[in-house]
């Protein structure tokens, strides 16, 4: 991908999930703590897939590289928001299931609406902020190494290695920061898990231990995929980069998860397939 400075920004709008965010938003019986949060994740799926690919898309479609600065800049931000806050989301969303699981006498008062407006606001605030703080830490840095990023999208990895190698010291810090924070998210998440497994090793039922285990494990698998390939593309050695490799990363990361969230969370979901199934014999009875 080429920075230009007259190519026009595209930032799309289109992906699976949208599906899911008519159903959970029309179907009254679906308005919980989490389906609520299941439909803050679903837009963030939606909003950081149509990022990077329509993008990508256009330009293979017309055998072009070419993004303005500007558009560069906003592909960064808007991704790294929905990435940020997406995550925020994945933690939630797993101490949501642990009250659920294992305080249900009082989930009632520790999931009421306020508390979950207020986790969603932060987890949206803590996007915008982190976004923020890397975009404007990347931009600020005069590019050394001509324009060209070596990636399907805006990286902001390979966006550094455009610039003068002794002023990204700021961008590097913070992303063993961000890193830091990502990091204390995952143990968060999966100490809640291992909570709600005890939990439901306890169940009589052999029924409900493998509902539990088969929507549990599956999420674990997403989340720990998605941070590694995050790590490997933002941490490691610039000594070590291949650009096949790095393609591949990029793509694993940044198509993957949002494409894997929707199976693992509403297809698999009896709850949210009836949903969907009525939203669409409903769409079908008004079409002439």
């Amino acid at each position: 991908m080429v920075l230009t400075a007259d190519a026009q920004p595209w930032i799309g709008r289109k992906a699976p999930n949208s599906l899911m965010n008519t159903a959970v938003a029309c179907d009254q019986h679906l308005h919980t703590p989490m389906y609520f949060f299941l439909l803050n994740l679903a837009l963030l799926d939606l909003g950081s897939i149509s990022t990077t690919l329509p993008k990508a898309m256009a330009n293979a479609l017309w055998d072009t590289r070419a993004i303005s600065y500007t558009g560069c800049a906003a592909q960064v931000f808007f991704f790294l928001f929905f990435l940020s806050a997406e995550f925020s989301f994945l933690t939630i969303m797993s101490y949501d299931r642990y009250v659920a699981i294992c305080k249900p006498l009082h989930y009632g008062t520790l999931m009421d609406s306020r508390a979950c407006a207020t986790m969603a606001a932060a987890a949206w605030g803590a996007g915008v902020l982190n976004s923020l703080l890397h975009t404007a830490s990347t931009f600020s840095l005069p590019l050394c190494q001509g324009n060209v990023v070596n990636q399907f999208f805006c990286e902001v990895p390979q966006i550094l290695k455009l610039s003068c190698s002794a002023s990204n010291l700021r961008e590097v810090v913070l992303l063993f920061f961000g890193s830091s924070l990502v990091f204390g998210c995952f143990v968060f998440i999966i100490v809640s898990y291992v909570q709600i497994f005890l939990a439901v090793l306890r169940m009589p039922s052999e029924q409900g231990r493998h509902k539990a285990f088969s929507t549990c494990l599956p999420h674990l698998a997403v989340v720990s995929f998605f941070l590694s390939t995050v790590f490997y593309a933002y941490l490691k050695p610039p000594s070590i980069s291949f650009p096949s490799m790095d393609l591949m990363v990029a793509l694993l990361y940044s198509v993957v998860p949002p494409t894997l969230n929707p199976v693992i969370y509403s297809m698999r979901n009896r709850e949210i397939k009836h949903a969907l199934r009525k939203v669409l014999q409903y769409t079908l009875f008004q079409l002439p």
